[in-house]
C-alpha cells in the first residue's frame, strides 16, 4: 500500500520531517539496511586484518594501497552519474501515474449523451463502461504484478464480472501474436454506433464526444503498455551502479585509518585526506556517505518500476476496484437521478458570505489580494498625474522623437539629434529634412513651428557644398 504522510507535513512546524524518520514502513531503513549492514561487516574484516593480522612490513604495502584507492574513489563522478539518473526515473515515475487510465470523464459522456431509462437504455450505459473498464483490467494485467496475481488467468476475469463467456470466447477466438487489451475499445465503438442508429445517442456530436473520451482513455492504456515495453536503456542502469558499487569497493580498502604516509612528519606535508592520525574505529562521515549515495540508488530501485509489490508501489487493485464502482454508478443509478432545483439561500445576495468556524474566523479578517501594484505608494506630487501628449505631432514625420535624458543637460530647449535613416544611402538628389528636432512638450505651438524652420534652414545650410 503506498505510504502517504501528507497530513503529517501539512504544516511547517519544528520536527515536522524529523518525526517522519522514525518510520519503518517505506523507509530508507526498510529499503537498505541489508547492504549497510554488509558493508559495515566488510569494513571491518578489512580494518581488523589490517591492525592486527598483518605484519609491519604488509601494514605499510596495504597502507600505500589504500592511499592509491582514496584517491582513485574521488575521480569517479558519482554525484553527476547518479543524480542525472534518478532525476530521469522520478520523471518517469510520474509519468506512468499519469498514464494510468481512469474512467471518470468517459462515464460523465456516455451519461449525458447515451439516452434510454428503460431496460435496454440500462443495459447498453453499462455495458459501455464495462468495456472501457475491461480494457484497462487486461492492460494492467500485462504491466502490474499485483494485478496479475488477482487475475492469473482470463476465467478469473469472467468470474470477476468484466467479461461474458461469450465475450471470452470472442476475445480468443481472435488470433494475434501481439496484446489485445485493445479489443474491448473496439467492441466500444461498435456498440456506440449501433447505439447512434438505434437513436441511443441522439445526434452525431454526442457519437464523437463520446468516442473522443474513448480514444484519450485507449491512449493512456496504450501509454501505459509501452512504458512497460520501453525501459530506460540497460547501459545507463548499468553504468550507475557499477559507479556506486566501484565507489564503495575503493572505499572500503581506501577509508581504513592507516599509519601516515612515510617521511610526512619530517617534510612538514599534510597526510592524506581522511588519513591523518585520529584513529577512528568506526568511519562515521564514511558510512553516512554510503548511507547518502546507496540510499538514493535505492530510490532509483523503487522508482523504476512501480507496478511491482514494493511499499511504494501504485495500489493498482484499489484502483480496479474504485473505477469499477463510481463508473458503473455513474451510468446507472445516477442516470437523471437528479435532486430537485431549489433556490440556494443566498438567492436574494449581492455579495454572499458563506460562515466561518470559530477556528478560520480569523481569516474572514484580511483583505482580499487585488494585485501587487496595489499596494505601490504613488507620488503626491499632483505635476506627476498630469496627462501628456505621449505620441509624436502630426506634423511632424514618425522616425523623429524627443530624447528628454539629453534635454536635461543642455537645457529646456534643447532638440532632439534624432536624425531619419531613410535620408542617408541616398546616392543623388537632395536629401530629405536630414534635420528634424521634435521640441519638447513645454514648447508653445508658434515658438516649435520657429524653431522647426530654424531648423531646416541651418540643416540645408550645412548640407550645401
Amino acid at each position: 500500500m503506498t505510504v502517504s504522510y501528507t497530513l503529517k507535513v501539512a504544516e511547517a512546524r519544528f520536527g515536522a520531517f524529523s518525526g517522519l524518520l522514525l518510520r519503518w514502513r517505506g523507509s530508507i531503513y526498510k529499503l537498505l539496511y541489508k547492504e549497510f549492514l554488509l558493508f559495515g561487516a566488510l569494513y571491518a574484516v578489512l580494518s581488523v586484518t589490517y591492525r592486527l593480522l598483518l605484519t609491519q612490513e604488509q601494514k605499510h604495502i596495504y597502507a600505500q594501497v589504500a592511499r592509491y584507492c582514496n584517491r582513485s574513489a574521488d575521480l569517479i563522478p558519482l554525484s553527476f552519474v547518479l543524480g542525472f539518473y534518478v532525476t530521469l526515473v522520478v520523471n518517469r515515475w510520474w509519468s506512468q501515474y499519469t498514464s494510468i487510465p481512469l474512467p471518470d470523464q468517459l462515464m460523465c459522456v456516455i451519461s449525458a449523451c447515451v439516452h434510454g431509462v428503460d431496460q435496454s437504455g440500462r443495459l447498453l450505459r453499462r455495458t459501455l463502461i464495462r468495456y472501457a473498464n475491461l480494457a484497462s483490467v487486461l492492460v494492467l494485467r500485462s504491466v502490474s504484478t499485483r494485478v496479475l496475481k488477482r487475475f492469473p488467468t482470463m476465467e478469473h476475469v469472467v468470474d470477476a464480472g468484466f467479461m461474458s463467456q461469450e465475450e471470452r470466447k470472442k476475445f480468443e477466438s481472435l488470433k494475434s501474436d501481439f496484446n489485445k487489451y485493445w479489443v474491448p475499445c473496439v467492441w466500444f465503438t461498435n456498440l456506440a454506433a449501433q447505439a447512434r442508429r438505434d437513436g441511443r445517442i441522439r445526434d452525431d456530436i454526442a457519437l464523437c464526444l463520446i468516442l473522443e473520451e474513448l480514444n484519450k482513455y485507449r491512449a493512456k492504456c496504450s501509454m501505459l503498455f509501452h512504458y512497460d515495453w520501453v525501459s530506460i536503456p540497460l547501459v545507463y542502469t548499468q553504468v550507475v551502479t557499477i559507479a556506486v558499487y566501484s565507489f564503495f569497493a575503493l572505499s572500503l580498502v581506501g577509508r581504513q585509518f592507516v599509519e601516515p604516509e612515510t617521511g610526512a612528519a619530517e617534510s612538514g606535508k599534510e597526510p592524506s585526506p581522511g588519513l591523518g592520525d585520529l584513529d577512528m574505529f568506526v568511519p562515521l562521515t564514511t558510512l553516512l556517505q554510503f548511507f547518502f549515495y546507496a540510499g538514493w540508488l535505492k530510490v532509483a530501485e523503487q522508482l523504476i518500476n512501480p507496478f511491482g509489490e514494493d511499499d511504494d508501489d501504485f495500489e493498482t487493485n484499489q484502483l480496479i476496484d474504485r473505477n469499477l464502482q463510481v463508473s458503473l454508478l455513474s451510468v446507472d443509478d445516477m442516470y437523471q437521478n437528479l435532486p430537485p432545483a431549489e433556490k440556494d439561500q443566498y438567492w436574494d445576495e449581492a455579495q454572499p458570505q458563506p460562515p466561518y468556524t470559530v477556528a478560520t474566523a480569523a481569516e474572514s479578517l484580511r483583505p482580499s489580494f487585488l494585485g501587487s501594484t496595489f499596494n505601490l505608494r504613488m507620488s503626491d506630487d499632483p505635476e506627476q498625474c498630469l496627462q501628456v501628449e505621449a505620441s509624436p505631432r502630426s506634423d511632424l514625420p514618425a522616425p523623429f522623437t524627443q530624447t528628454p535624458l539629453l534635454g536635461r543637460f543642455l537645457g529646456t530647449g534643447a532638440l532632439s539629434p534624432a536624425v531619419s535613416l531613410r535620408n542617408f544611402g541616398r546616392a543623388r538628389g537632395a536629401p530629405r529634412t536630414p534635420h528634424l528636432f521634435r521640441l519638447r512638450t513645454e514648447l508653445s505651438g508658434e515658438e516649435a513651428a520657429s524653431r522647426i524652420d530654424e531648423a531646416e534652414e541651418s540643416g540645408d545650410e550645412a548640407l550645401e557644398p
